[in-house]
């Protein structure tokens, strides 16, 4: 009698796949194994997918493999026989097995223009320059196939019971190999803590646009749509979802990952935001409820010999200086926030708040405006790859009164061996500052227009939260005394030590 394998859950999903990367390392480094560990995920949980729904319709309508085959036409999803991951298992000894992972994820693109076009075919199964020669390579691929074979990682909706699980998995994935990757990491994933608090903060309603300009992976725009809720607090499917990444790599994880999330809807495109924006209706910026990034922090080279005559429009606050373009990004998302309503939140180095020049003309004009709505102040070590604090700052262009409102929020944390991490009291308390909006000592501080002129419109913290806290006066009757005590102890433990050196004749 075979014993039934239970439904591995959301760890031992995370486990298994995370061991399959055993396959590459040593090889290549993880920025570049992860896209093929991320791609054959996405192939195994749209084989086990497409398999489900194919038994689930063969019991519907024995005998009817025509009537069979149409309804799998109209799925999600099509597969094309052949291309699917058990048939790929099964051609583990094949020696041409890198070629037949090539053509099934060709074929399967093509199959799915309209959702996976460019997706499936950034990276190589056949690469012999990363994967080694013919035998080599073979070896990898096959101990990857028989990875992905573990039985506990069935990935039909029935076993898993929650789509979110293999969701989960893949930002797991993208949040280790971030970690590995160090600086490269950090260009391609926020972490999860950060994203919600950006997401909270920004307060996304049912109907919203929602936008990331600078989107990566695709998980700053998840937790995004994650926030939104009805009139009753429940979660919202209305909503719609749009980016645009530079990295083609990342590009297609994005989408990946957004497919695995349940969202086949979104709008994501491929290029440079600042050089070549892509999100445009009838040659000008879509407008947005919500925008929201983690963009490359002081970007050189980012287009300033063109931005004078951009057609968009974007710079004309200012041009920020060519070798740091945090404020091209920043004027790129304002100008894509909808008049009267649009809410942005972006991520910043903190030099952004007090950097003088065209960026001190930018900032005094953003807030001449009545723009800027908050400044946040986060803890060192958030982020992989750079040490050094960030910043959220929140616009907004509905607002209805002139004041800043400043939040230091460096001291909330918990601290890691490699990043430091945002707890669920030190996100509640964040949100719920902003919310209420208020002077707290040490920690929060509402500012008006006047004092933001008379700061010169700097907005390095610390000009506007005292986080000083006066030492205890110190008792020197006391500590005059505990010193006397002291030196007595240290001259009888010099007298002790000396009659040792006597008896041993030292």
């Amino acid at each position: 009698m075979t014993t039934a394998i239970r439904p591995a859950n959301q760890d031992e999903i995370n486990d298994i796949v995370w061991k399959a990367c055993d396959s590459f390392r040593g090889v290549m480094s993880s920025d570049q194994y992860k896209d093929y560990i991320l791609t054959f995920l996405f192939l195994k949980f749209l084989s086990d997918l497409v398999k489900e729904r194919r038994e689930e319709l063969e019991k519907q309508f024995p005998g009817k493999p025509e009537m069979v085959h149409r309804r799998l036409e109209r799925e999600r999803f099509l597969l094309p026989a052949g291309c699917d991951f058990d048939s790929l298992y099964a051609a583990r000894d094949a020696d041409n097995l890198g070629e037949r992972i090539d053509q099934a994820l060709w074929d399967i693109e093509d199959a799915n223009k309209a959702k996976l076009e460019g997706v499936l075919h950034t990276v190589s199964f056949n690469d012999e320059k990363r994967l080694g020669e013919t035998k080599d390579r073979n070896g990898r691929l096959k101990h990857l196939l028989q990875d992905f074979h573990d039985p506990r990682l069935d990935l039909r909706p029935s076993r898993i019971g929650n789509l979110d699980v293999i969701g989960n998995c893949y930002e797991y994935l993208i949040s280790r190999f971030a970690s590995e990757s160090g600086k490269k990491g950090g260009e391609f994933f926020t972490p999860p803590e950060v994203s919600e608090l950006i997401a909270r903060l920004v307060a996304p309603k049912p109907g919203d646009r929602i936008c990331d300009p600078s989107c990566g992976s695709g998980s700053l725009l998840i937790k995004v749509a994650k926030e939104v809720r009805d009139a009753k607090g429940n979660p919202s499917d209305d909503f719609s979802l749009y980016g645009q990444e530079v990295n083609s790599g990342t590009y297609a994880l994005c989408r990946m990952n957004l497919f695995l999330h349940g969202i086949d809807s979104a709008r994501i495109e491929w290029g440079d935001t600042i050089k070549n924006p892509k999100l445009v209706e009838d040659d000008r910026l879509i407008q947005f409820d919500v925008v929201v990034a983690n963009p490359p922090f002081s970007l050189d080279k980012w287009g300033a010999e063109n931005a004078s005559n951009d057609p968009f429009g974007r710079f004309q606050r200012g041009i920020p200086p060519k070798s740091k373009g945090d404020y091209a990004f920043l004027l790129h998302m304002v100008e894509t926030a909808k008049a009267g309503s649009g809410r942005v939140g972006v991520v910043v180095p903190h030099g952004v708040l007090f950097r003088g020049a065209s960026e001190g003309l930018i900032r005094k004009k953003l807030i001449e405006e009545n723009l800027l709505d908050a400044v946040i102040g986060l803890p060192a070590n958030l982020f992989f790859g750079t040490g050094i604090p960030a910043a959220i700052l929140l616009f907004n262009k509905g607002r209805k009164h002139t004041d800043v409102l400043f939040i230091d929020a460096k001291e909330g944390f918990a601290q890691g061996t490699n990043q430091n991490k945002l707890r669920a009291d030190d996100l509640a308390k964040i949100v719920e500052s902003y919310r209420t909006y208020e002077t707290v000592d040490r920690y929060a501080y509402r500012a008006t227009r006047e004092e933001l002129k008379e700061n010169d419109y700097n907005l390095n913290i610390p000009r506007y939260v005292d986080t000083f806290e006066e030492e205890a006066p110190v008792d020197l009757k006391a500590v005059e005394k505990r010193i006397g005590e002291l030196e007595g102890t240290l001259a009888a433990v010099r007298e002790e030590m000396k009659g040792y050196l006597r008896e041993l004749g030292v």
